[in-house]
Order: structure tokens, then C-alpha cells, then sequence
């Protein structure tokens, strides 16, 4: 069994390069966030506001390790910008028969792609294009030691999905 597993922040492409990606390699894929989301039968946003991070993050976790552990199938799985992030799911990405995969966008990449989604995305709608770039920019700071930690690293600064998942197809062969 193999599990692929996308992880990087938010913007950077998981959920549309883990669909395309499940099409080329004939591999299933599951977005943990709409898995969460499915489960508790309300948003991402709305678990947050309701029962918190904390209980939000106990969840993921426990998908998280579901999907990779005790699902038979080869799986790709499209995480959430935080997933790697919280307990030891940084650790996970290195287990046996898990490929993981940071996508990664440079600071600027990030801040043009959310700018034009801030509506749809709860945690940065108050912010201005300043505000967002410092935001993610201290986000990225926080996080970079768990990104790090995957297989391998995909710069998806000026890519087009196709090329992206050509050579993330490219590493797993």
C-alpha cells in the first residue's frame, strides 16, 4: 500500500494538484479538510468557531492516521496547510510506504493566490494585502521546520498544475 501525501499552506495547490494528480496515476484521493468537514457535518470554519482548534486538530489527527494506517487502498491525501504541523503528524510523513510531498510557494506566490480567495477563506478575510503578506509570512516561519520534514519538495512558484503534476508523477515512479 502507498500513501502520497500533499502538504504545504494554504494557496498552494493541494486540493487542485491532488485531483489532477488521482487522474494521472489512476490513485484515489481524499482531502482531509472535506473529510473533517463530512464527519462533523459543518465547515472547517464553523468547527473552529463552534468546538475550537483543539478539537478541530484531534479530529484531523485522527483521520490523518486512519487514512494512512488502516485504509487498505493507495491513497493520495491532500492535507491542510496546519496538519503536518500538530502532534507528530510531521513524523508520519516518513513512515513506511508514505511518500510526502511539500508543495511550495514563495511568500509572494502565496499572498498574490490568497489576496484574490480572501473572501472564501474565514482566516484572512479582515486582513489587507499587508496585513496577508505578514500573516503568511510569519505562518510560513512557524511551519517551515514541519514542511521540511517531507520527502521530497516541489517549488510550484510560476508552474502550471500540468507541470507540477508531471513531476511530483516524475518522483513517484
Amino acid at each position: 500500500m502507498k500513501k502520497v501525501v500533499l502538504i504545504g499552506y494554504m494557496g498552494s495547490g493541494k486540493s487542485v494538484i491532488s485531483a489532477m494528480l488521482a487522474q494521472k496515476t489512476n490513485i484515489e484521493f481524499v482531502e482531509l479538510d472535506e473529510c473533517i468537514e463530512k464527519k462533523c457535518g459543518m465547515s472547517v470554519a464553523t468547527i473552529f468557531d463552534t468546538k475550537g482548534e483543539l478539537y478541530f486538530r484531534k479530529l484531523e489527527r485522527e483521520l490523518f492516521l486512519e487514512f494512512l494506517q488502516n485504509d487498505p487502498r493507495d491513497l493520495i491525501i491532500s492535507t491542510g496547510g496546519g496538519t503536518p504541523c500538530y502532534y507528530d503528524n510531521h513524523e508520519l510523513l516518513q513512515a513506511e510506504g508514505v511518500v510526502s510531498i511539500y508543495l511550495k510557494a514563495s511568500l509572494d506566490t502565496l499572498t498574490i493566490r490568497l489576496d484574490k480567495e480572501k473572501q472564501s477563506r474565514p482566516f484572512l478575510a479582515h486582513l489587507d494585502t499587508e496585513g496577508l503578506h505578514e500573516f503568511i509570512a510569519k505562518h510560513l516561519f512557524d511551519r517551515s521546520f514541519y514542511y521540511n520534514q517531507a520527502t521530497f519538495k516541489v517549488s510550484v512558484d510560476a508552474k502550471s498544475v500540468e507541470e507540477i503534476v508531471e513531476e511530483i508523477a516524475a518522483l513517484l515512479v
